[in-house]
């Protein structure tokens, strides 16, 4: 399987459809991937709290439309980053998308782990409450979102239900690069999984982005790193071996605890 994760530049001063239309045009050359990653709310910024509610979308808004057809153009899956989604019925959300080759939505997930603490995302998103999984050919993705990066619970839940290979979609701080790094190659090792980790490079709302989107594997072995600036980072996986792995060092068969029903002594 290759992947091919967008680590997309989101300077200020370029406008929400100019960026789309970048964006687009870049999914559109990744023909050769067999899935393409986006980052965390690559429209507006992850840190640009005061443009969420004018620029959140209906799930199926403009972003969505142009993700659809990039995504069948280049006959790639497509995991489109995140949008500020705008529920008629209630709050805002962040929203990741995923299309197959075709351009149909596969799978939907609302960030369950809003950051911000007392002011920022948390108070202007609700919190999305299920864990999501999407099978490709050769593989089960598992949906996670920057700030859910640093609780391992979810990913073991995504494991739980059948994931290889988990997916991270980010806005990441440059001041905490090192903890983004970190946590990757930590959720890799713990799951025995691949992790496919993309964020965003530029700075916006004031804050300097991280970049280094970064590929790992079911033994934690970083396959693949970016740099700081814009870039497409291609790399090829072999799915075949997180199976193989968690046979060869079976770590996930001696859990005690979290499981249904627990064991006591």
């Amino acid at each position: 399987m290759r992947a091919s994760l967008i680590q997309i530049d989101v300077n200020e001063g370029e406008s929400v459809e100019s960026r789309r239309q970048r964006v687009t045009a870049l999914v559109r050359e990744q023909t050769d991937a067999d899935l393409v990653v986006l980052p965390e709310l690559w429209t507006t910024g992850a840190f640009a709290y005061e443009q969420f509610a004018t620029e959140a979308e209906p799930l199926e808004g403009p972003t969505y439309e142009a993700m659809a057809k990039a995504a069948s153009d280049a006959g790639v899956w497509l995991h489109a980053g995140s949008i500020p989604e705008r529920d008629p019925d209630g709050p805002l959300y962040n929203t990741a998308l995923v299309f197959s080759p075709s351009g149909e939505l596969a799978a939907a997930y609302r960030k369950i782990h809003r950051f911000g603490f007392d002011k920022g995302e948390a108070v202007l998103m609700g919190a999305g409450q299920e864990l999501v999984t999407v099978r490709l050919p050769g593989t089960t993705l598992g949906m996670a979102t920057c700030y859910d990066l640093r609780f391992p619970e979810l990913f073991r839940g995504l494991v739980d239900a059948g994931a290889e290979t988990l997916v991270v979609s980010a806005g990441w701080p440059e001041r905490r690069r090192a903890h983004w790094t970190l946590l990757a190659q930590a959720r890799a090792v713990e799951n025995q999984a691949f992790v496919l980790a993309c964020g965003t490079a530029g700075t916006h709302a004031g804050v300097p982005q991280a970049g280094h989107s970064i590929v790992v594997d079911p033994w934690g072995e970083v396959l693949a790193e970016a740099g700081a600036g814009e870039e497409v980072l291609t790399v090829d996986l072999d799915p075949a071996k997180v199976a193989a792995t968690r046979e060869q060092f079976p770590a996930l068969k001696d859990r005690l605890l979290g499981l249904d029903p627990p064991r006591h002594r």
